[in-house]
């Protein structure tokens, strides 16, 4: 995926939100069941067809199997320009599963702009800018779009949508990510439906 982009420098919105909602579907199916991914990154996903229509997540390298509901980490890992502000804050610990999420932000505003929201040769000036979590979206993008990427990429984690939330936003299902057979309404005749009752 990583090199995909680089190479398209940027998706158009119908493609990446198709490609965005397998990444986010692997990462909530991997939450569901206790396991943070933490260093999630494009390059974690791989394309599996010639078409290049289907990702999956390449490895599980770097995951950490929770015990029970508490995703809390202290551990600091993660590629740095995917890295969220409370991991680069914490003494203590963060959330692993909103860590996670805050890498697929990252990713989606990779792939509809084509760079990382937080970017700087210098590490220190780019952990700052990602603590202060100020990026530009251009304005180019959807309202939709726009919106997703600013409720994920929120500097407190709880302010965040979960992994499954994000697959709940209205962008996917105006942007055709979600398949035809979940748009189309089925066709009803009224005249057979009415006939039932005036019998």
């Amino acid at each position: 995926m990583h090199s995909f982009v680089r190479t398209c420098k940027k998706l158009r919105e119908d493609e990446a939100a198709r490609l965005f909602y397998q990444i986010a579907s692997a990462v909530a199916h991997c939450h569901d069941n206790g396991l943070v991914l933490r260093d999630l990154k494009l390059r974690k996903f791989v394309f599996k067809n010639e078409d290049r229509s289907l990702v999956k997540l390449e490895s599980l390298e770097d995951t950490y199997i929770l015990d029970g509901h508490d995703d809390s980490l202290s551990d600091k890992h993660g590629c740095p320009a995917y890295v969220s502000p409370e991991i680069l804050n914490a003494n203590g610990s963060y959330s692993g599963k909103a860590a996670d999420v805050w890498s697929l932000g990252v990713m989606l505003y990779t792939i509809l702009v084509g760079r990382y929201p937080f970017h700087d040769v210098e590490p220190g000036s780019l952990f700052s800018k990602i603590r202060r979590g100020h990026f530009n979206i251009p304005e180019t993008l959807t309202p939709k779009a726009k919106c997703l990427i600013r409720s994920i990429l929120r500097r407190e984690p709880a302010e965040r949508l979960t992994s499954r939330e994000i697959l709940e936003h209205p962008w996917f299902a105006s942007s055709g990510a979600l398949g035809e057979q979940e748009q189309l309404v089925p066709e009803v005749n009224m005249e057979e439906e009415l006939e039932q009752f005036f019998r």
